[in-house]
This record gives C-alpha cells, sequence and structure tokens, in this order.
C-alpha cells in the first residue's frame, strides 16, 4: 500500500532559498527560479505603463493598487504572480499582514520557459476559482499578450496581441498600451511575429 502525499505547507515555503519563488498549488510545492531578465524587463515595464495611468501617480486615472510579486493565500493555495491590481473600491487599504487573502481582481503572468506550463495550467484554475476578474498572460519572447476575462467558472479569452502594435486590453481599456518597451531586450532587426 503506498503512503499518501503528504501536503506542502507554508514552512516548507520559508525554507526554499531567497532565489527562489515558492507557491503551493493543490497541496503541492512548486519552486521556481527568479525571473530572468527579458522576463523581468517585461513585468517592469508593464508594472511602470500601468502604473502612471491607474495607481496614484499625479494625472492619471488612479482608482487601483498594482503590485509586484504579490503573496496569495487564496484558500489552500498560495501564489505570486508577476503583476496583480485590485480594484481600491474593493480594497481600499493596503492590508497590514504580509500576505493577500482578497483575490485580485488582475494578475498579470510573465511566462518564461520554465514557469510557463505552471502559469497556464495550474495557476489559472486556481484565479478562476478564486474570481479573478481578468488574466493576462505575456510571453516576452513571443512578444505576445493573451487577455482573458473570466466569465462563470471559465476563462475566456478576450484578445492575443503580438509585436509591437498598441491596443487596448481589459479591463484597463480605457487606454491605449504600447508594448514597445515590454520587448526591450529583443534583439535588433528580429522577425515580428505574425499576425501584427
Amino acid at each position: 500500500m503506498s503512503e499518501a502525499r503528504r501536503l506542502a505547507t507554508y514552512d516548507d515555503l520559508r525554507r526554499l532559498p531567497d532565489t527562489m519563488i515558492g507557491e503551493i498549488i493543490g497541496g503541492k510545492l512548486y519552486a521556481s527560479p527568479r525571473p530572468a531578465p527579458r522576463h523581468a524587463a517585461a513585468s517592469s515595464a508593464i508594472g511602470v505603463d500601468l502604473g502612471a495611468e491607474y495607481g496614484r501617480r499625479r494625472g492619471g486615472r488612479g482608482g487601483w493598487w498594482l503590485l509586484d510579486e504579490p503573496e496569495l493565500h487564496l484558500g489552500p493555495d498560495v501564489l505570486v504572480p508577476d503583476i496583480a491590481g485590485w480594484r481600491r473600491e474593493r480594497m481600499p487599504r493596503l492590508p497590514t499582514e504580509a500576505a493577500f487573502t482578497l483575490a485580485p481582481d488582475w494578475v498579470c503572468e510573465v511566462l518564461s520557459p520554465s514557469t510557463a506550463s505552471l502559469d497556464r495550467y495550474r495557476k489559472l484554475p486556481v484565479y478562476a476559482r478564486a474570481g479573478v476578474g481578468h488574466a493576462w498572460l505575456v510571453d516576452p519572447a513571443l512578444r505576445a499578450v493573451e487577455v482573458y476575462r473570466l466569465e462563470g467558472e471559465h476563462w475566456v479569452l478576450l484578445a492575443s496581441h503580438a509585436g509591437d502594435e498598441p491596443f487596448h486590453a481589459e479591463p484597463f481599456a480605457e487606454v491605449e498600451l504600447d508594448p514597445t518597451e515590454w520587448w526591450a531586450d529583443a534583439e535588433e532587426g528580429a522577425e515580428t511575429p505574425p499576425g501584427t
């Protein structure tokens, strides 16, 4: 008779080295390396673009808390999206605890070869169960963005964008986004992905 699998605990996360990002999904511990430069550059540029318009800066629309790598405690699962946003009407103040138990309104996962499968097939279903309203999957290698909206219990792909063409995307559709800086380390003369 096989021994039952031990469920991962928060202590397992604490024991990971600082060079790793730990998450618990379905009772299993997932440890991923810190983001590579291309990944970090895309995530930072997206945060700057959205923060300028929707964060606390003067002259923007405001109305959102936009945070890099927040630790989310969504039921028994512990996830760390690259960026997450909460409408201030739902979360007027930041919590005093280190982790968030209120699901965000939007998450952004920047895909890398080591995390793409985890982000797409493990984390997106948890975000759906928690009621996150929108999700973006951003692939710097393909220079592509997939925009999803939660409808009922399922994600619906609203749009795919590739290359450097400006676009609008829920839940920030009021503003035209220019992804040129998101792909800051793209090679000079690199081919633009099809569909641009």
